[in-house]
């Protein structure tokens, strides 16, 4: 009973006070001493315990074996070739409650070209752990990883310099005493000697009393001479002034001394010039703290001359012979309001524009003269407006100051946590905050004796900004990673590259040292260490890896559960931390910095339960081992595994390193930052089937379906491509000579998570949560999946802040619910970054235009939401600084450019807030042009989204279009120029239609209610593939026609897309004549890739019949004279809300054509228009603009509609015109041009005028003279009646007005126009014979465009 009592006592005392293992009962001291020649075997129950610094071979443990590493005051340092703990072998270094507290170096050396046998498992250079190994290494605990609490500029220290500044209200003379240490202010005091004579005695009492060795800074401000008693300057002059006795009424004086040092002292003194005049005394002294650095004091007391710009005038306009704004002429209007001697002039105009930027020819500029500006001297014949103002001198004001300037070659950090554990000597590295990942930088730590608990000191003085603060909203705050530890574990280097492939890459050598774990180990904990120069460019040699280990938590019975944390992996030669077929390891506050290849990385594809916590890996380069590690010139060089005749397509097949590899969704990440690699921070990747040893692991498309596990409060800035892809597979083929690119490149994948992984079951959404991206080159975010969803994200400084794709492709897509919410877009923060050679791309940006670091180039046009396929919902998100510049388009939300894909109808946005975003920049659908190619896409043609509440259009409930897309107008859609879009309403859909046999063809698709307005399309795939689809958006319960520039295809398949049951549009197919059909209906299964026949067409012998289609049985319609097959397509099933396709399948209709060999072009509209064209009418009512007042913006758009038309009742011919302003219709009564005129600031009409037609003949004084009396700024519509002057120099006017030169004008005539020194994009001409319309809406207030 007393053994069993005993017992317990022993079981439980660890619990109650832990045992450091180097105090374990039983061990032996081991002195092996130093030969290269002993290899070790700890085996058969050994436990030794090293004391000193050893060299051997090799260390083999096992059998029971165990080697424990004294915890010593001095440091030890063990070299060898390789350390293997077998199985029942132990290796202790430290454990989780008695951590090492000393200095431990484990060294591994050897040469790749060595003649050694390498280990068949472990290789060489190496700490493996085999089946049945212990592996407890434990250092000290240190804080891994934090951030910059204050921002760091290049050459600037942070340290806490101080400025001392009093004016008016402080007279008499200011005392510093200064610590000569620190250079910190211990006191200061004021003593007004102007009023008091007891403030001169209480001087005088305090000079005496400070203490030999301090520093005395004292100045005058304003007067200190008045009651300045002999008391007051006995003691001033005992510690050594020589002017104090000197003092006058108002004389600046400075002084400073060392008390008890009369040679340190600096003295100055001057005397008062008057109220006109400046006069200063300054004194400057150099001291050296305790410590080394250099501060600098200076005092200075002056008396101030300053100069003010005063008010605006505009005495003058621009009538007349010009604009005159004399200075005399403006002395005599305003005696009191200038002075008789400006030191300068500026002049602009009344908008704002200044005088040198508005192309007028100025006649004068002169601060005594004023300005001229002469209408005979302008080509467009009359000056702009101008005001002026000028530069004026005040009178004088005191001003003294006292300034520490500390002076040295160290900086102090602001850390957001206190630096647990840091040391003097230790080495970090702040990240980069721009978009180069090469700005991060290291440093060693100092003491700092003056430094708050957060703080640290570093030697050397940064090159780079690094922010340490929220900018714009965005957290940009720079990470600050700890590299050393007091436990480290290294790979011996050789000076250069030698003897392998990798030198045709690098130079140096890349044959580190390995960690390495292996499938059935007994325990692995390893925490507190640093590994350097650790990982081999060869296959499975990394700082650590687990190797197919199957589960390393509970579930595969290890308690506590495998983890590695709190370790500074640094100057790596092939990754970080590698997980291979292992699950459920915890992986924390690990710093992973400077590696070559992926960092943290998983290898296979079943990886799971695995989670990153708190982990910060940054400049990661590429790599030679993988298709994805390499970069373009390592693509193209290193062909093993390719098929012969491969050539390399770097940025499809390779060029993916990143800083998470995660190849299993089901694993977590929380908490990490990836501050910056040569591609991506974090790459979610999709293995189809396991590849390498973990062959048959799963079922093939098991990780497409796998659901995301936690993925929260991330963050990514800094990657040369992306902050985040969730998108592509890898190749788990080999190279053959239908696909010659070798195992593992990058190929498409989509991701469709689901329940339990199964596509049989709901879908379960991948949350993202608080992810943070900014100053990523390409892209925050792009991520394809069925339902992704991301919440209180953040975007900022990135090329395109987040794109969604759709998470498959027709007919295998079951649709997908992609969402954005309570997010933040910023466009161009003020995190402007600095000029760099390694980052070339620099220029004006922002709406002050200040220089600044870009994504791509200086013409790129920055997105923030870029809308690709769909469909999205984007809900009560935020856009913040995005202004499009004249040569750059910014816009909130854009479009994917060269797009071949589809644009889905349900896109919504609601609840959209706008921030320094001008309403002209909230929209961008394209144009022909930089980035932006022909625009000739079929994916560029087809944009669609839908404002639901009018938060970005003003119209609740509109569909935004792209301008020319008339398949989706209708006569009263609203054109918004500087969009290059419409405002539309309608009830819309897609249909797809796959053709074969040729599948090389273009299809031409027109609306038979606009028969000149055809959309062409050229198709979504190679012309080189065996089937083409083309996949337009469609205004359902409309008829179109389709028409194709080669002979029809022999099959054509519709399906329908995004239609709801009983939704319905009439399709008219053009086919050469003789040509025989089938015609039937079916629907396909996705999931089972079934195909069920519901019904078959039969021939009809009326247009009209075609209607009558049924489920069963539908009717088409073959009207030979115009060759078009007519038939009436409607969804008979219900839809899920974000399916593609119907509940029971994707219903389509299929047409097997036999056509007459040798048949021409099948191109019917020259048939089929006029016959069957309709007159265009509105379905679906426009939505009433949101009034001004409820919009919360300072902008909003003016709708303004303008038509010029004549009808026609038999024999009587009428001409009607009239504007129309925010639905207040103004017509024209008279023959010839109405004038309305707006004001560009407020949108108010500002005025009315007719001018007739005989006005308009011969000299146009009266409109001329009318147009030149309208203010800058103003918007001037233009409507014409009757027959209209077409020629003579009232057009002149027009061209004023924005029109382009020579312009050929006919009958009728619809224009807005510009007064002003700039012209808007959205001016527009429309003439014609006999009708003239424009509907748009105009951006109010007018703002200049600045250009790039």
């Amino acid at each position: 009973m007393k053994t069993c009592a005993l017992l317990l006592v022993v079981l439980l005392l660890p619990s109650a006070h832990a045992v450091c293992p180097d105090q374990e009962p039983g061990l032996q001291p081991w002195l092996p001493g130093h030969s290269k020649e002993h290899r070790v075997t700890i085996g058969y129950g050994r436990k030794v315990l090293l004391t000193t610094s050893a060299t051997v071979h090799s260390i083999e443990i096992l059998d029971g074996g165990k080697l424990v590493i004294a915890d010593t005051k001095w440091p030890i340092l063990l070299r060898t070739n390789h350390i293997l703990i077998g199985n029942k072998g132990e290796l202790h270094i430290g454990s989780q409650d008695c951590p090492y507290k000393g200095n431990l170096t484990i060294s591994l050396y050897g040469r790749l070209d060595d003649n050694v046998q390498a280990h068949g498992y472990f290789g060489r250079k190496y700490v493996g752990v085999g089946t049945g190994g212990t592996l407890e290494v434990h250092g000290q605990k240190k804080l891994s990883w934090t951030f910059l609490n204050k921002t760091l500029h290049p050459g600037e220290s942070n340290q806490n310099n101080y400025l001392f500044q009093r004016s008016w209200g402080n007279r008499g003379i200011i005392v510093h005493v200064i610590d000569p240490n620190t250079g910190t202010v211990l006191h200061n005091d004021r003593f007004d000697t102007y009023r008091s004579k007891d403030e001169s005695r209480r001087l005088s009492k305090y000079v005496d009393g400070v203490e030999a060795g301090l520093i005395l800074a004292m100045m005058v401000n304003d007067e200190g001479s008045n009651n300045l008693e002999d008391s007051a300057k006995k003691s001033l002059s005992r510690v050594g002034s020589r002017h104090i006795s000197r003092l006058g009424f108002r004389h600046p004086w400075t002084f400073i001394v060392t008390k008890g040092d009369v040679s340190s002292v600096v003295e100055d003194h001057t005397v008062y010039q008057g109220t006109k005049a400046s006069s200063v005394a300054q004194s400057s002294h150099a001291f050296q703290s305790r410590y080394g650095e250099h501060f600098t004091v200076t005092t200075s007391s002056q008396w101030l001359q300053e100069a003010e710009w005063t008010e605006w005038f505009d005495r003058d306009d621009e009538r007349g012979s010009g604009d005159w704004e004399k200075l005399s002429d403006l002395h005599k209007a305003f005696p009191d309001r200038l002075c008789s001697n400006p030191l300068d002039i500026q002049a602009e105009t009344l908008d704002g524009i200044p005088a040198n930027q508005t192309g007028d020819v100025i006649h004068k500029v002169d601060k005594n003269y004023g300005f001229v500006c002469l209408n005979k001297d302008q080509d467009h014949g009359l000056c702009h407006n101008y005001r002026i103002r000028f530069l004026c001198v005040k009178l004088v004001r005191p001003q003294a100051s006292v300034s520490i300037d500390i002076s040295t070659n160290s900086s102090v950090l602001d850390l957001a946590d206190a630096p647990e554990g840091w040391a003097s000597g230790d080495r970090i590295v702040v990240a980069s905050t721009d978009y180069s990942m090469h700005q991060a930088e290291e440093f060693t730590l100092l003491p700092c004796f003056t430094c708050t608990p957060n703080q640290i000191k570093v030697a050397g003085k940064p090159q780079f900004i690094h922010m340490g603060e929220e900018v714009d909203g965005v957290d940009m705050r720079a990470e600050v990673g700890l590299l050393s530890r007091n436990i480290l574990l290294r790979g011996e280097m050789e000076s250069g590259c030698y003897g392998n492939e990798a030198c045709k890459f690098f130079d140096f050598d890349t044959f580190g040292g390995h960690l390495k774990v292996e499938r059935g180990f007994r325990a692995v904990h390893i925490s507190g260490v640093e590994l350097q120069h650790m990982g081999q460019q060869t296959m499975g040699h990394y700082p650590v890896h687990f190797h197919m280990n199957g589960d390393v938590d509970q579930l595969g019975g290890y308690d506590p559960p495998t983890s590695v944390s709190d370790l500074s992996i640094h100057h790596s030669f092939s990754r970080c931390i590698t997980i291979h077929a292992s699950n459920g390891l915890l992986v924390k506050d690990v710093v992973g910095y400077d590696a070559l290849g992926h960092c943290f990385f998983m290898e296979d594809g079943p990886e799971e339960r695995n989670t990153f916590d708190h982990c910060l890996g940054l400049v990661v380069r590429a790599g030679t081992l993988l298709p994805s590690d390499r970069d373009s010139k390592m693509c193209r060089g290193i062909t093993d595994g390719a098929y012969p005749g491969y050539v390399a397509n770097p940025r499809q097949d390779c060029s993916a390193t990143s800083t998470f590899w995660i190849a299993n969704p089901n694993n977590n990440v929380m908490n990490c930052a990836a501050a910056g690699s040569e591609e991506t921070g974090f790459w979610f990747i999709f293995h189809h089937v396991p590849t390498g040893p973990s062959e048959g692991l799963y079922s093939p498309g098991h990780t497409e379906y796998t659901p995301l596990g936690q993925f929260t409060n991330n963050r990514a800035h800094s990657n040369n491509r992306a902050g985040m892809i969730l998108d592509n597979g890898v190749k788990t083929t080999q190279a053959n000579d239908k696909d010659k690119r070798p195992f593992l490149s990058l190929v498409g994948a989509r991701y469709s998570p689901h329940q339990d992984a199964d596509p049989f079951k709901p879908r379960a959404p991948a949350l993202i949560h608080h992810f943070v991206a900014y100053k990523n080159q390409d892209h925050g975010a792009w991520l394809r999946g069925g339902d992704v969803w991301l919440d209180d994200c953040q975007f900022a400084d990135n090329g395109i802040g987040l794109t969604l794709a759709s998470g498959g492709t027709f007919p295998d897509d079951d649709g997908s619910h992609q969402q954005v919410k309570n997010s933040l877009f910023v466009g161009e923060s003020d995190n402007r970054g600095m000029p760099t050679p390694d980052h070339q791309v620099w220029g004006p940006g922002g709406s002050d235009l200040a220089g600044r670091t870009l994504p791509l180039g200086v013409d790129f046009p920055i997105r923030g939401m870029q809308i690709y396929d769909g469909p999205i919902n984007l809900q009560n998100c935020t856009f913040r600084k995005y202004v499009g510049l004249d040569g750059r388009h910014a816009s909130a939300f854009g479009f994917r450019l060269n797009n071949t894909w589809q644009s889905c109808p349900k896109n919504n946005i609601t609840g959209v807030t706008f921030d320094h975003v001008p309403i002209t920049s909230r929209v961008f659908f394209g144009e022909p042009g930089p980035w932006f190619n022909k625009m000739e896409l079929d994916g560029d043609k087809i944009t669609i989204v839908h404002d639901m509440d009018g938060s970005v259009s003003e119209y609740p409930g509109a569909f935004l279009v792209k301008e020319d897309n008339w398949l989706l107008r209708h006569p009263d859609c609203i054109d918004v120029p500087d969009w290059r879009a419409a405002i539309c309403s309608g009830h819309y859909a897609q249909i797809y239609i796959r053709t074969r046999n040729p599948a090389n063809l273009n299809m031409q698709m027109v609306r038979d209610d606009y028969p000149d307005r055809p959309l062409t399309l050229k198709g979504a795939l190679d012309k080189r593939k065996h089937y083409q689809q083309f996949q337009p958006v469609v205004t359902l319960a409309k008829s179109y026609t389709v028409h194709w520039d080669q002979a029809a295809p022999a099959e054509v398949t519709i399906w329908l897309i995004n239609f709801n049951k009983y939704d319905w549009i009439n399709v008219g197919l053009c086919y050469p004549q003789g040509t025989n059909f089938t015609v039937i209906s079916d629907v396909h299964d996705r999931l089972t890739k079934v195909t069920r026949k519901t019904g078959v067409f039969m021939r009809a012998g009326s247009k009209e019949k075609v209607d009558q289609s049924t489920v069963a049985r539908g009717y088409y319609y073959w009207e030979e004279d115009t060759g078009l097959l007519f038939l009436k397509i409607t969804a008979h099933s219900e839809r899920k809300q974000f399916a593609f396709c119907s509940s029971k399948g994707c219903e389509r209709v299929k047409i097997l054509a036999v056509i007459p060999k040798g048949s021409p072009p099948s191109n019917c509209m020259a048939q089929a228009y006029p016959k069957h064209a309709t007159l265009p009418v509105v379905d679906v009512p426009m939505p009433k603009k949101i009034p001004n007042a409820r919009s919360h913006s300072p902008e909003h758009f003016l709708e303004v509609r303008l038509e010029s038309y004549n009808t026609r009742f038999f024999h009587i011919k009428e001409d009607f015109a009239f504007t129309e302003v925010n639905g207040r219709k103004l017509y024209q009564r008279e023959d010839g041009v109405q004038l309305t005129v707006i004001d560009g600031h407020d949108g108010k009409v500002v005025d009315s005028k007719d001018f007739k037609n005989s006005i308009l003949q011969g000299i146009p004084a009266q409109i001329d003279k009318y147009v030149s009396g309208l203010r800058d700024g103003s918007i001037v519509l233009i409507t014409s009646k009757g027959r209209l002057v077409t020629r003579g120099p009232w057009t002149k006017v027009l061209e004023r007005l924005g029109a382009e030169k020579n312009i050929k004008l006919k009958d009728k005539l619809a224009f807005v126009g510009f007064k002003g020194s700039f012209q808007p994009d959205w001016i527009n001409l429309q003439v014609d014979a006999n009708q003239a319309k424009i509907h748009q809406v105009l951006p109010v207030p007018v703002v200049h465009k600045m250009k790039l």
